[in-house]
């Protein structure tokens, strides 16, 4: 009972409007002081310091500030041109751009929100311009940010692996395969439509043009060869090339001279805003862990769901619809970091691979992105487009079935996930 207290608790502060990271600290320091007295004051500090200087989480805002960076320079921008130019011929290719500008802005910054912010800022208005639906062209790009959280470097990845006590590099191969799949579903989607309501072709294909835009992006293409060639290349930790993106983004940003030391500060401003989100996010459920931990929450939820089923591919399912659930209300760093500590125990009592599992989280919090009433993503893109929110929403539950399809072949057909780790890590 005390621990359905504590979770409505939260619900109901949420719902009022609290801030996610107050209202999971609230909950959880009243429910120490309801069990365990006043003596426990002088420790929560300690928790909240230990739970946020976690090593491997010090990617997160390395990874938030290198996004930053690319959305105040022309790194962005230069990305967009080269898709354009080799997807521009194909009807409805705009929006196709935009997918593809999504897919590679996500090797990059890890974050849907920075990568709408990024490719958004530019594109929709470009769309719109050619005569593309508003609806539809926040739709599109909503959806497709929302792979930045599958193909890696993922800042949700990183914070499953230390809640899940995983490998952080083995996501995010396990990662690609997925978000190449989703990626591609979504292109072919635009098409479709595309043809459907007769949109336009962008510009005639010119080889000459591809060239020019490659060899103006050539330095911005670097980034994710840094990034993940020394991570998975073993050259580098996840943090040390979170750190590598940062020094890389800079120096290209100066070199290419479309940035200057205000700019670089503003960056740095817009990134420590959002790592602060992140990280308060993090110390407070270090609080609401310790006393899940002590009341055993994570062994009785085990033994009543092994009553219930020990079949891992129903255990999957409930999981799955447990987290579509979650993702409606709770921002995806949020949910994993109340949740993932929770189901832990059952997932590896019935001998479900926890690399496996993260990708099923990753992708029903991808979904969780673009439902209401949270949908951060969405709500980013509805706010850049200017355009209403439940008339993008019915735009959008075209991409979201294509999310759906993505995540059921991942967690029923666990090679999607697993074959690059099995073949360069088992």
């Amino acid at each position: 009972m005390a621990i359905l207290l504590l979770f409505v608790g939260v619900l109901v502060l949420v719902l009022l409007n609290v801030p996610i990271a107050v209202a999971l600290g609230i909950a959880a320091v009243s429910a120490m002081l309801a069990s365990q007295g006043t003596g426990i004051l002088p420790n929560l500090a300690l928790v909240m310091y230990n739970g946020a200087t976690n090593f491997p989480l010090i990617a997160i805002p390395l990874f938030i500030l290198a996004g930053a960076i690319m959305n105040t320079s022309g790194i962005s921008r230069r990305l967009i041109a080269f898709a354009s130019a080799i997807l521009g011929f194909v009807r409805g290719g705009l929006a196709m751009v935009n997918v593809g500008a999504s897919m590679f802005f996500a090797e990059i910054s890890g974050s849907a929100v920075a990568d709408v912010a990024a490719i958004g800022s530019v594109l929709m208005p470009a769309m719109k311009k050619k005569g593309y639906p508003g609806p539809f062209t926040a739709a599109v790009t909503s959806s497709s940010a929302s792979i930045a959280i599958i193909i890696p470097p993922s800042i949700p990845m990183i914070l499953y692996a230390v809640m899940a006590g995983t490998s952080v590099v083995q996501l995010f191969v396990a990662g690609i395969v997925p978000g190449v799949i989703g990626g591609l579903a979504m292109m072919g989607l635009c098409y479709w439509y595309a043809v459907r309501f007769n949109w336009p072709v962008e510009e005639v294909f010119q080889l000459r043009r591809v060239w020019a835009t490659f060899k103006d992006a050539a330095l911005a293409f670097l980034l994710p060869v840094i990034i993940l060639g020394g991570i998975f290349g073993g050259l580098v930790t996840a943090t040390e090339g979170a750190g590598l993106a940062v020094v890389a983004a800079i120096g290209i940003a100066f070199w290419y001279r479309e940035i200057n030391w205000k700019m670089l500060r503003t960056a740095v401003v817009d990134g420590a805003v959002q790592t602060a989100v992140v990280m308060l996010l993090v110390a407070s459920s270090a609080l609401l862990g310790v006393y899940l931990t002590e009341a055993q929450v994570p062994q009785r939820l085990a033994e009543a769901i092994a009553g219930f089923t020990t079949n891992p591919w129903a255990i999957l399912a409930l999981m799955n619809v447990f987290f579509l659930l979650i993702g409606l209300f709770l921002h995806s760093a949020a949910a994993i970091i109340l949740v993932v500590p929770i189901v832990m125990p059952v997932v590896t009592a019935v001998g479900i691979d926890p690399v496996h599992f993260g990708l099923v989280v990753t992708l029903n919090l991808a979904i969780g992105q673009q439902t209401p009433p949270v949908a951060s993503v969405l709500m980013t893109a509805c706010s850049i487009a200017k355009e209403n929110v439940w008339d993008v929403t019915r735009a959008n539950l075209p991409f979201i079935g294509v999310l759906l399809l993505v995540l059921l072949l991942v967690t029923y057909v666990p090679a999607v996930p697993l074959a690059l780790v099995n073949l360069f890590y088992r």
